[in-house]
């Protein structure tokens, strides 16, 4: 059972449950090193978290609560967050001899655990699982091992532009990556996410001219309107005015041009009523990646590419 997975993953897996169920479960987890998860249920003023173990109290010292909190180098606001949500740790030690049992547990050394075999283990190009735990404007933060957190920048997430990561994501989502680089000396992970939602073919094979589909402006300009079909294919429709980025919209497709990797629209209308986000259509999920080309190069421009390396 690989346990060195985001966390949120574990809680109701055969593996996790089975330490969970009793003391005895708990006492060879320890013994054994096992990576456990549950439900953080309550900070207290000294920001020590409250863990349910399934009916049995846990306490995550604050110390032991994340990676960098003994040297600041992650603030409070790490542990505070933690409150509802599911977290990994080890268990430390029990004490089952008083009316209260007591359990310690650490998140820190899920977290060095996981780190290490990220280190170990992760090559350019892997894809991997992630879930996102923070958006900022310029990338989103992603946990890809027991509360480890990697960050995809803003340009990484498709090829379609977009002006914010919310456009892609929201808190929660789980999701893949590629790893960039994995660099033992800072403990850090590059991640990139663009090279999984399909090429420039792959993507324009989902539609046909003469369909009418719905898509988001990202780009108005002079000579045209720039409408994304998916995160990864846009088209580009004639000038218009009454438009702005983000409007969502109906475009009739006029053509689809591989040999200039073009598709032209012509717009129909806006789309009024409200447009759920739709989930991202992945076209690869595993294995690795060595060398990706989203589209050749082509009338002087050059290749849209990446190398894993």
């Amino acid at each position: 059972m690989n346990s060195y997975l985001p966390e949120g993953k574990l809680l109701l897996t055969e593996y996790n449950q089975s330490y969970l169920s009793s003391p005895a479960g708990l006492q060879k987890a320890m013994d054994t090193g096992q990576i456990l998860e549950a439900q953080a249920v309550r900070c207290d003023a000294a920001h020590n978290l409250l863990v349910d173990l399934n009916g049995v109290p846990g306490i995550i010292p604050r110390e032991e609560a994340a990676l960098g909190i003994e040297d600041g180098s992650t603030r409070e606001i790490a542990i505070l967050s933690r409150v509802g949500k599911l977290v990994s740790f080890t268990v430390e030690s029990l004490d089952f001899s008083g009316q209260t049992p007591e359990v310690l547990l650490s998140r820190k050394r899920a977290q060095q655990m996981a780190l290490r075999h990220l280190m170990k283990t992760l090559l350019p190009g892997m894809i991997i699982p992630a879930k996102v735990t923070h958006i900022e404007p310029f990338g989103v933060f992603v946990d890809i091992g027991c509360g480890v957190n990697s960050m995809i920048s803003i340009e990484n997430i498709s090829v379609s532009r977009i002006s914010h990561p919310n456009q892609r994501f929201a808190f929660g989502d789980d999701i893949y990556a590629a790893v960039l680089n994995a660099d033992p000396a800072t403990g850090r992970v590059m991640l990139t996410h663009r090279e999984l939602l399909g090429t420039w073919a792959e993507n324009a094979a989902q539609f046909f001219p003469g369909e009418t589909v719905s898509g988001v402006v990202h780009g108005v300009k002079d000579y045209g309107i720039f409408v994304e079909l998916t995160p990864n294919l846009s088209g580009l429709a004639e000038p218009g005015s009454g438009f702005e980025d983000g409007d969502h919209i109906s475009v009739y497709i006029k053509s689809i041009l591989p040999e200039q990797s073009k598709v032209k629209l012509l717009i129909i209308d806006k789309i009024m009523s409200p447009v759920r986000r739709p989930p991202l259509d992945y076209f690869l999920t595993g294995g690795r990646i060595c060398h990706w080309i989203y589209r050749p190069a082509r009338a002087g421009k050059p290749a849209v590419e990446t190398g894993f390396y």
